[in-house]
Formats: structure tokens, sequence, C-alpha cells
């Protein structure tokens, strides 16, 4: 069984037009959001082993953040192809992962999200900015994970539902 957590980034910054989509930051509340659900994860005893991010600043932000909350001693591994990903982009990065990870992050943007989770689960989630959904995954090996996998949502996570 693999587990996989789908997080989306955290609110961004829409202030300066002059920014490319891929720079954008975050704004005061993704900053707030990112480190609360990072320790949220830690409470819960839920800190991946790796955490492959989209290199958009936002994205890249929300990952630094959350593996710093949760205390994260593993890599942080940008990617590229996950900027604006869709759920096949998201399925060959993680076919290529060694089997000796047995729970990893992904942290990218909507609408490719929320199509993997549904694709995943079966499931419908709204996957909002910082929300986490957790994955349990009926597979050994990473390369055998496919959009057909039958995987389990475990829990949805939004920052609106954490203590304060």
């Amino acid at each position: 069984m693999k587990t996989l957590l789908i997080l989306r980034h955290a609110k961004s910054d829409w202030g300066n037009s002059q920014l490319s989509d891929h720079d954008r930051p975050l704004n005061g509340r993704g900053q707030y959001d990112a480190p609360r659900m990072g320790a949220w994860l830690k409470q819960k005893k839920m800190v991946p082993e790796l955490i492959i991010s989209s290199t958009a600043e936002r994205a890249l932000t929300t990952a630094e953040l959350v593996a710093q909350a949760c205390e994260f001693e593993g890599e942080l591994r940008p990617t590229r192809d996950f900027y604006l990903a869709g759920p096949p982009e998201y399925i060959d990065t993680l076919n290529e992962l060694p089997d000796s990870y047995e729970r990893v992050m992904i942290v990218g943007h909507n609408p490719g999200m929320e199509e993997l989770v549904s694709l995943l689960t079966d499931k419908d989630r709204p996957m909002t900015t910082a929300n986490v959904a957790v994955v349990e995954l009926p597979i050994t090996s990473w390369g055998k994970l496919t959009i057909f996998s039958d995987g389990r949502l475990k829990h949805h996570w939004q920052p609106k539902d954490l203590p304060a």
C-alpha cells in the first residue's frame, strides 16, 4: 500500500500584473495557511518521505512552508512538469519513483489536482487552496499506479477546518 498526499498550492497574490503566472507569490493568507497545513500533517503523522512540487513560485513556496512546518527531512524535488499539469503528468512522474517511498506528496494546481483526486478515488472533492487529499493506493510499486488505480480517500483537509 502506498500513500499519496495531493496538496494544492496555497492562496496566491494577484496584485502585480507585471508578473507572469508562473512567478506569482503567495498572498498573506497563503503564507498563513501553508505552515498550518504542515503542522497539521505532522500532528496527524502524515509527514511525507518525498515532496514533488511544481516550479511555480506559489506552489514551491507552499511546499517549502509545509515542509518546514511538518519537520520534513526528505528531498523536495521541483519539477516544471507539474506546472498546470493534469493527471497524466502527475502519474508519469510518480511511476518513475523508487518503491522505497511509501508516502509521497505532490504539490500543484487546479484543475489537475481535483481531477487526480476524482480519478484515483471516484470521489469529487473541491481542492481549494492549501487543501490536502490523502489517498491510500492499493499498489506496492509506484510503477503500477494508473488513473484507474482504486484508491481510497482517507482524508481531505482544508485550512478553514483546522484548529486556530
